[in-house]
């Protein structure tokens, strides 16, 4: 079953956040996450949503966490949490 990294991203310094953006892809090409939201226009339909949006893909949460806890993302995790505060989950998807 497919597993999502979701964050809510509030972006403190963009070009700081930039290099990260620029470095996360390679990451995550060796543990097969793809993104399925990025950033993106988006309407608030009901409460007062602050932040950047992003939802990554992976075979399955197992997949999600080796990739969050894997070397190549060490590196510039702190990156992004220099440059940015937020929530981040892995969640297991739907399964009828």
């Amino acid at each position: 079953m497919a597993g999502y990294v979701v964050g809510k991203i509030n972006i403190k310094d963009p070009v700081t956040y930039k290099e990260y953006t620029n470095h996360v892809q390679t990451t995550l090409d060796k543990y097969g996450g793809k993104f399925v939201v990025r950033g993106g226009q988006y309407e608030i339909m009901e409460g007062d949503w602050q932040g950047r949006l992003v939802v990554i893909e992976f075979e399955s949460s197992a997949a999600a966490k080796l990739w969050y806890n894997s070397p190549e993302y060490a590196i510039i995790l702190p990156i992004r949490q220099k440059a940015s505060s937020g929530d981040l989950i892995i969640v297991e998807g739907y399964q009828p």
